[in-house]
């Protein structure tokens, strides 16, 4: 079964420094049907303004993951860390028992572009995290990428929570298949371009819910940026 999220149906909030859509219910937005997809819980795409952003604020037992579609955005948080990000880069922030920080773009002329997610966490009160890895594509058709991972299997960073993320990058006429196990669901959420899911049409800003296939097929209408969340 296939469930979609168009883009034009989540919330959307112009706070004059940040352009903001929300596909799960999220601060003043509520939707009781989009509370979350199992252990995935927000997927907000932030444009923020040059020289804006995010002040210092705290978060606990959640995963944070920040993709950068566009421009730069630098962190600060108060385990000490410090780093900016830029497109092909992925940053995953374990607010575990509690940690501050502030995102900000990265520019004082151009606009940042990303896709903040939280997972929940499998435990609770875990010693705060933070890193961040680069994920520059190798070639115009990448396929499948994984992003993140419970423990961080292979070059992927670690989270704690039974959840594989992957970036899908696609070649228009190309494909890519992900097979789920039993029990398993996913969400893809479409960064850029077209394409078809299980044959159902996404654009960019849809996203989507599979439950009950065996296996999720991707096939590019158009050049593709896809985030899958493959969850138990």
């Amino acid at each position: 079964m296939i469930t979609i999220r168009r883009s034009d149906e989540r919330g959307h909030f112009d706070h004059g420094w940040l352009d903001t859509r929300h596909t799960f219910s999220f601060a003043g937005y509520r939707d009781p049907a989009y509370m979350g997809f199992r252990s995935l819980r927000v997927i907000n795409e932030d444009r923020v303004r040059p020289g804006a952003g995010f002040g210092a604020h705290g978060h606990d037992n959640m995963e944070i993951i920040t993709y950068l579609v566009d421009g730069g955005l630098a962190h600060r948080d108060s385990a000490g860390h410090e780093a900016v990000i830029r497109p092909g880069d992925v940053q995953v922030m374990s607010a575990g028992s509690g940690i501050e920080h502030s995102e900000y773009n990265a520019s004082p002329d151009d606009a940042a572009h990303l896709l903040q997610i939280w997972i929940r966490p499998d435990r609770r009160d875990v010693e705060p995290a933070y890193a961040d890895r680069t994920f520059a594509p190798s070639s115009g058709d990448e396929g499948l990428r994984l992003l993140a991972s419970r423990g961080g299997r292979g070059d992927s960073l670690p989270l704690h929570q039974d959840a594989d993320v992957y970036r899908a990058l696609l070649a228009a006429g190309s494909d890519a298949e992900l097979e789920l196990r039993d029990g398993r669901a996913a969400w893809v959420q479409v960064v850029a371009g077209e394409l078809a899911v299980n044959g159902q049409s996404l654009a960019a800003g849809d996203g989507a819910a599979i439950e009950g296939e065996p296996a999720l097929h991707l096939a590019a209408r158009t050049d593709i940026e896809a985030l899958l969340f493959d969850l138990a």
